[in-house]
């Protein structure tokens, strides 16, 4: 049965194993998720759980958010996301009620699971650190823009995915088939082996991988 939580990257650190060998892990902060909405094919056309991450103030959210959250008996959430998985997988979310707490001890030490986040932003780069691409020569008789794009051939009307100077980061990124090294259900953590996307403090999302053996 598929499952996920939202939680919260705190950045990274190391762990030994029973091996004695040292493992690099992601912290990421797993406070209990609530759930606010069970959505069915007959109410909204698909199958799906609605849950809520990260309280915050009645005075940040509006009267439709307030009686959202109402129906769940808790505050306003920051993040609000859904768990939609095909019937095949099955969402053992469904078993929850609206209102119910999803907590870390959804999942154990040697789950392997998706993380998906958001990349960090680099702003406006140009191809080289952008793509990787050669700057030209900086030898005699060469122009004096080394870093420029180049010759592009022929690009009228081909320039949807042509690889050219732009804003970099700030993306989805899921990462697949990590493994979780181990869970603190006291501290609400979920330590991640290897890293994952996203800056510090970042929203990111774990689910039963896809293509897991």
């Amino acid at each position: 049965m598929a499952k996920g939580i939202l939680g919260r990257k705190l950045g990274m650190t190391q762990i030994f194993d029973a091996a004695g060998n040292l493992i690099p892990v992601t912290i990421i902060d797993a406070t209990p998720n609530v759930v606010l909405q069970q959505k069915t094919v007959e109410n909204d056309g698909y199958v799906a759980v609605q849950v809520g991450f990260i309280d915050k103030r009645e005075s940040l959210s509006n009267k439709p958010e307030q009686g959202h959250v109402a129906k769940a008996n808790t505050a306003p959430k920051r993040f609000i996301r859904e768990f939609r998985f095909s019937e095949e997988r099955g969402n053992e979310l469904l078993s929850y009620n609206v209102g119910q707490e999803i907590k870390c001890d959804i999942f154990a030490a040697g789950d392997v699971v998706d993380v998906t986040g958001t990349s960090k932003g680099k702003g406006f780069a140009g191809t080289i650190k952008r793509y990787g691409h050669r700057r030209l020569r900086m030898s005699h008789g060469t122009s004096a823009c080394h870093r420029i794009v180049g010759s592009m051939g022929a690009i009228k009307g081909n320039l949807k995915g042509k690889k050219m100077p732009g804003h970099m980061g700030h993306v989805t990124v899921t990462l697949q088939n990590l493994v979780i090294a181990a869970v603190d259900t006291e501290r609400d953590l979920i330590l991640v082996r290897g890293n994952v996307p996203g800056p510090k403090k970042g929203l990111v999302t774990i689910k039963t991988a896809v293509k897991a053996n």
